[in-house]
Parts: C-alpha cells; sequence; structure tokens
C-alpha cells in the first residue's frame, strides 16, 4: 500500500532516490581509495626496481674494483693506450661489443693489457644487460665531487686513484625519463676503484 503524503511525495520513492545516491557516493570514495592504492603500488615497483638497479651497479663496480687492484700495474696507468680501464661511454640497446683476443675465458690472457681489455669488455656487457642505457667513466680523478658535494662526470685526470662513475636511465621524482646522455644528469655510483696497491 502506497502512503501519499499531502504535498503529493511518495516515501518509497524518496527512500529509493537517497539510496541510489547514497551507493553512488560510495563507488566514488571506493573508486579514490583504489586509485591511490594504485598509486602507491607503482611507486613502491619504481623505488624496488631503482634499489635493485642500484644494488647491481654497486655490485659490478666493486667487481671491477678487485681486478683492478689485481691489474694495479696497469691500472695505474693514465693513458687509454696503456690503461684498457680508462673509459667513458654511454651503452645503448644498440650498443655491441666484439670479445677481444686472447678470450681470458677460454684461455690464459698473458699480459696485464690483455686482462684489462678483457675486464673492461666483460663489464660492459653486463652493464648493457643489467642497466638501461647506462652511462659509465673510469678515470684518474682528485674531485670526484664538487665544492658543495655533489657527484660529478668531470675528471682531474690527476692522481694515481681511478675512479668510477655510473648512470643509468630513470625515471624522476615527476615520473619523466632522466637520460644519462643529458649534461644535466649526474652520477648514481662513485666509487674510487684503485689505490695502485694490490693489498
Amino acid at each position: 500500500m502506497c502512503h501519499v503524503f499531502p504535498n503529493g511525495t511518495d516515501r518509497a520513492a524518496d527512500q529509493r532516490g537517497f539510496t541510489l545516491v547514497e551507493v553512488l557516493i560510495s563507488v566514488i570514495i571506493l573508486s579514490i581509495g583504489v586509485l591511490g592504492a594504485m598509486g602507491m603500488q607503482v611507486a613502491s615497483m619504481q623505488s624496488n626496481k631503482e634499489m635493485r638497479y642500484q644494488v647491481i651497479a654497486t655490485s659490478i663496480a666493486r667487481e671491477l674494483a678487485e681486478k683492478m687492484r689485481g691489474n694495479h700495474a696497469v691500472a695505474t696507468q693514465i693513458t687509454t693506450t696503456d690503461n684498457p680501464y680508462l673509459l667513458d661511454t654511454t651503452i645503448t640497446s644498440n650498443s655491441t661489443f666484439s670479445a677481444p683476443t686472447p678470450n681470458c675465458y677460454l684461455a690464459s690472457c698473458p699480459t696485464g693489457l690483455n686482462i684489462a681489455t678483457w675486464d673492461i669488455y666483460d663489464v660492459q656487457v653486463r652493464l648493457k644487460d643489467t642497466l638501461p642505457s647506462p652511462r659509465i667513466r673510469i678515470c684518474m680523478d682528485s674531485q670526484p665531487f664538487t665544492s658543495s658535494g655533489t657527484p660529478q662526470w668531470a675528471c682531474t685526470n690527476t692522481g694515481d686513484i681511478a675512479v668510477l662513475k655510473l648512470a643509468w636511465n630513470r625515471a624522476s621524482t615527476k615520473g619523466e625519463t632522466v637520460f644519462t646522455s643529458q649534461t644535466a644528469s649526474l652520477p648514481l655510483v662513485v666509487l674510487p676503484l684503485t689505490g695502485g696497491s694490490p693489498e
């Protein structure tokens, strides 16, 4: 039985109308919550990926440091001719590397120069396989940081300590991709590689 009020309204119809509005409001609130959770999930995934890249880069750099300490006679030289470890390159998905001769995995490398050439080839291949468009610079540098403590790509080319500087393409806090080829980019890993001593 339907009760009609003096003003001609139907209470059941009013209740159905309010219920629909309540459902719509609930859906909007739920949507906002879901979108917020998805945003946090995306940010968390990006953070985890960057952390993984950082661990990989540091691990490769430390491994190279050990190899250079073992080959310090070459690693302390100041010219690229005498020291293949000195390097400045950006590696892309199109970069190709030819294995040097002799192949230190399949045969013995008789000289420190052969070993250094193989080591730097191996590092570049691994960086290409594990980091997005990495830039690597290894140089003799007595001032790897600016006076304000900011890492810099520039090298003094002085001293007997080789420094590895490494970065890779990454998303900025705005979600934009920061390319290592841009002059405004900075090294993400800065690591002294050798002090000129095998110990």
